[in-house]
């Protein structure tokens, strides 16, 4: 991981591998991840961006790994250390794919160009399968881009976390008669997500509609396009988020 020895110099100068993580989570500001990085030469080493982008478990600087611990954004600039499982496997779909045929009677000439999640989510919702996935056909594209959180508070383990004006992005979210969809994409062969890139914008959207909000997990590998659907049955806790179902397609076009 490129920024094992800015993190190793982070936890130095603040003495944070002497916090106890049990007790409560540890707090930092981007000015102090600066202020330690400041001598280090390449990007990845100095740029705050960078450095507190841990995606995935894999992505986390070994001095996090070795302490059970990940990163959660709570406001603009300040972060929480926090020990748990901040994490969620992306289970491998075991049944076979399904044919799908798409419900578009022309084809989409430009949906062949580049090869972005957000282009084969388009895609995807064009030929209505995130409709049937969904089994809704009411669901229209009306959340796109970064917005940032209002205000809410919710537990890891025994510790109260509170969130103020973070900015999340959803890559696609769409409202139909009774429900919002919320749409993560990933690039295909991830194996597990931080579990605040659902929660984070399932938050935020709950505090806007009365309607139920879903969260969905999206890949497509090769022609297959797969499509997780996690929930969170208790809003006020970060690991509470199961697996509702899955399922993997191939779009056929209808002529």
């Amino acid at each position: 991981m490129a920024g094992n020895a800015s993190w190793e110099k982070i936890f130095a100068d603040y003495k944070i591998g002497s916090h106890d993580f049990n007790k409560s989570p540890h707090y930092i500001t981007a000015e102090q991840i600066k202020r330690a990085c400041q001598n280090f030469t390449e990007t990845g080493e100095k740029e705050v961006r960078i450095l507190c982008k841990q995606d995935s478990r894999e992505d986390r600087p070994q001095v996090f790994i070795d302490r059970g611990l990940f990163l959660l954004p709570v406001r603009n600039g300040k972060y929480a250390i926090v020990k748990g499982e901040g994490y969620v496997d992306i289970p491998p779909i075991q049944k076979t794919h399904q044919l799908y045929t798409s419900n578009l009677d022309f084809t989409l000439d430009t949906s062949l160009v580049g090869n972005s999640e957000m282009q084969h989510l388009d895609f995807a919702y064009a030929s209505s399968l995130i409709r049937t996935f969904m089994r809704d056909d009411s669901l229209v594209l009306t959340i796109r881009g970064r917005k940032y959180t209002p205000r809410f508070t919710f537990k890891v383990g025994t510790h109260l976390i509170e969130v103020n004006s973070v900015q999340t992005e959803v890559d696609a979210g769409y409202e139909g008669r009774e429900q919002v969809v919320l749409i993560e994409a990933k690039p295909a062969g991830a194996q597990n997500v931080i579990i605040r890139q659902l929660y984070y914008p399932f938050r935020q959207w709950k505090s806007h509609t009365s309607k139920k909000v879903v969260t969905l997990f999206f890949q497509k590998d090769d022609d297959t396009y797969s499509i997780w659907h996690f929930q969170f049955k208790d809003k006020e806790d970060y690991n509470n988020i199961e697996l509702v179902k899955a399922g993997r397609f191939r779009i056929n076009p209808k002529v």
